[in-house]
């Protein structure tokens, strides 16, 4: 009898990760295909310079939009938490301190943003006509910073309560004005380059309309109007900036990491570099498909934290392990069968569909490496344990800049490519070795004491 209960348990378990994770991962998947669409844009635009410039310009969003990830990974742990905890006043206050902290650095970065993407792209480097294209890119999109970051906030919030088929409808939103956007930019208006930045702004400044609408509506009924000491409470604030300071370093480290592997391809070519780029969008595509698990792990950890249950701590990062593996194998099929078509559907250019062949096999093996990582960071953000997440991700950093500087040399692109492999091992070994600690800072209640 007691075994029947737990399978059935179990499948129960089961079916509530794959009701929140599927929706996640379709939502996901929306990001990189439109990625794809706008790699796919600028690589029938006639030049390699131009997928060059789209390129160096993503990964300038990348440092300064995701750079500020903790807007979403912090609001869907504490808003998990206290969604668990049913402390809707807590809810309410994490989402509007978000909120005016997304905004606040939107502005900020509106404000510099000239100097920031010079002195950014200068350091990544490459050709003065990747570069030059890359800044149009820039100035076209930058315009929807707070936006763009305010709609994070959102995501987490949705995330976090574990609404995810709005967030699902929002983001296939967000990115279908994005497509269309594009392809009228670019092919109606002829705003070429410039045209792509500014389909991906306005597509981030609708999302946001649309997005505060769903948050208003989905507001807690009954409660006390907010007050502004309530916000600025010390207690809550020291909490939001040690979360949100930790997952700043640590993506900042991510980011670095992906910004040294493109200034090493840059500083092989204008081929090897667009042929690095392109070849991302397979890393892209599979992170943002397997991230649907991990952000599934973060929304049923921190409910299992807030309500201070240790076994469901256990079965959300069992269950989610199970399927984030099965996840993998399943790209890296797709990759090892059907990557050389994928790379031609991406680019007409002959020159970079031979480079990006030549390296596709690492791209084959990156699923199987990076799941760990990818899933472990979803259980950490989740149980708001960011300062073991910033560390280890600083030391894979560091590991990944020293295996570079060995291999590269030597091996050219493949020692680039062997040395991200290595630093996403390291992501998911070293948070595997933190992961008991959560287990038994978990302080478990009787279930009639649960809320």
């Amino acid at each position: 009898m007691g075994t029947q209960v737990t399978a059935r348990l179990a499948q129960s378990q089961h079916r509530r990760v794959l009701m929140l994770a599927i929706p996640i991962v379709l939502a996901n998947l929306t990001q990189p295909i439109l990625g794809a669409v706008d790699t796919a844009v600028a690589g029938h635009l006639g030049s390699a310079t131009n997928l060059g410039g789209v390129a160096l310009g993503g990964l300038f969003f990348n440092f300064v939009f995701w750079g500020f990830g903790f807007l979403r990974m912090g609001t869907t742990g504490l808003v998990a938490q206290a969604f668990g905890a049913q402390d809707l006043a807590a809810l309410r206050a994490n989402v509007v301190r978000a909120l005016l902290l997304a905004f606040g650095i939107g502005l900020l970065i509106l404000s510099v943003q000239a100097p920031l993407i010079r002195r950014a792209l200068e350091l990544i480097g490459g050709s003065d006509a990747v570069l030059r294209n890359a800044r149009l890119y820039c100035h076209a999109r930058i315009g929807s910073a707070p936006f763009a970051l305010a709609n994070y906030v959102v995501l987490g919030y949705l995330l976090g309560t574990q609404r995810v088929r709005i967030a699902l409808a929002l983001q296939i939103l967000i990115n279908a004005v994005n497509v269309l956007a594009v392809l009228t930019y670019v092919y109606r208006f002829g705003w070429g380059i410039s045209g792509i930045g500014a389909a991906t702004a306005t597509a981030d400044v609708i999302g946001f309309v649309c997005g505060a609408a769903v948050l208003w509506h989905l507001r807690p009924h009954g409660l006390a109007p907010l007050a502004w000491h309530t916000l600025a409470d010390a207690a809550s604030l020291k909490r939001l900036v040690a979360i949100n300071r930790d997952i700043f370093l640590r993506t900042l480290c991510l980011l670095g990491a992906f910004g040294w592997f493109a200034h090493l391809g840059a500083r092989q070519g204008d081929a090897i570099l667009a042929a690095n780029a392109l070849l991302l969008n397979f890393q892209t595509f599979m992170a943002y498909g397997l991230d649907g698990f991990a952000h599934a792990a973060e929304a049923l950890v921190g409910m299992a934290i807030g309500r201070r249950d240790r076994d469901a701590f256990r079965q959300a990062v069992n269950v989610n392990l199970i399927w984030s593996a099965l996840g993998a194998c399943g790209f890296a099929l797709v990759y090892g069968f059907a990557g050389g078509g994928i790379i031609d559907t991406l680019t007409d250019q002959p020159a970079i569909r031979t480079v990006a062949q030549t390296f596709l096999p690492w791209v084959v093996f990156l699923p199987l490496v990076s799941v760990w990582g990818f899933l472990l960071d979803g259980v950490f953000i989740g149980a708001t344990r960011t300062h073991e997440l910033m560390r280890t991700m600083a030391v894979s950093f560091a590991l990944f800049l020293g295996a570079s500087e060995m291999l590269v040399a030597p091996f050219g692109n493949h020692g680039l490519w062997l040395a991200l492999l290595i630093f996403m091992a390291a992501r998911g070994l070293m948070l595997a070795l933190h992961l008991p600690r959560i287990t038994a800072a978990i302080q478990p209640v009787s279930p009639r004491q649960r809320p």
